[in-house]
């Protein structure tokens, strides 16, 4: 079933279970930062193109990374020993997202697209989210220069991950190492990764019903408590990678 939130109350979601297979579960509604936080903890996240309403996606099962189960292959960490970065949290935001969004993506249900589901909107929306300590993001600078990254939302030990981009070969996978052991190190639980790819997959993420997803948000993305990642608010780097 598909809900109209257009004729909802504000930041209302209804029950995931109610997805369709593909996991779509409404539309309509807004980007408030009151209801994407919402959305992030009933385990919703949006999901759009500039020619459609803004779609809101409960897919199941759910890719998720556990961070013991994180997994750097020894190919990938010789790879890493001969690149020469460094890594930052927050330094660029509005840098990390724009280029994440000028990349081709799939869409939810695993079909190639040309278009960019980080529409302006979107943009301007975890903008807002960032400003407000809800969402960060992860550089990788190589020379001075913004070589990859990742952006997502935080919210108490659970890592809603968005995208990633790079434009030097192994720098994106080199930030998602680098923020996997901090967040690790700071006592995050789980990786929400939404949709399953092979270069996740060989991370080490696996596939969760939904059900056991959404009672792990509820223990883990806690409202009361403050999100462990980034940790202190003045330890944005640079930082250097562990191997």
């Amino acid at each position: 079933m598909l809900w109209n939130l257009s004729t909802c109350p504000p930041d209302w979601f209804p029950d995931p279970e109610q997805a369709e297979p593909s996991g779509l579960l409404a539309a309509g509604g807004d980007l408030r930062p009151s209801r994407i936080i919402a959305a992030y903890r009933s385990g919703i996240f949006p999901w759009y193109s500039e020619d459609t309403p803004i779609l809101w996606w409960s897919p199941n099962p759910r890719c998720v990374i556990h961070p013991p189960a994180f997994t750097v292959s020894p190919r990938l960490r010789r790879c890493l020993r001969g690149l020469s970065l460094s890594f930052t949290i927050n330094r660029c935001f509005p840098k990390v997202i724009r280029r994440c969004a000028s990349i081709p993506r799939t869409d939810p249900s695993g079909a190639s697209t040309s278009e960019t589901w980080i529409v302006p909107d979107m943009i301007q929306a975890y903008e807002r989210l960032h400003s407000l300590g809800f969402a960060h993001s992860i550089e990788a600078w190589e020379d001075g220069r913004l070589a990859g990254g990742l952006y997502g939302v935080a919210l108490g030990q659970v890592f809603f991950g968005e995208s990633m981009f790079h434009e030097r070969p192994n720098a994106s996978k080199a930030a998602l190492v680098f923020f996997m052991q901090r967040f690790a190190a700071l006592g995050g639980k789980l990786v929400d990764c939404q949709m399953p790819t092979p270069h996740m997959l060989r991370f080490g993420a696996c596939m969760m019903q939904r059900k056991a997803f959404l009672a792990q948000l509820k223990e883990l993305a806690n409202p009361a408590g403050p999100a462990v990642f980034p940790g202190e608010p003045d330890a944005g780097g640079p930082f250097s990678l562990e191997l």
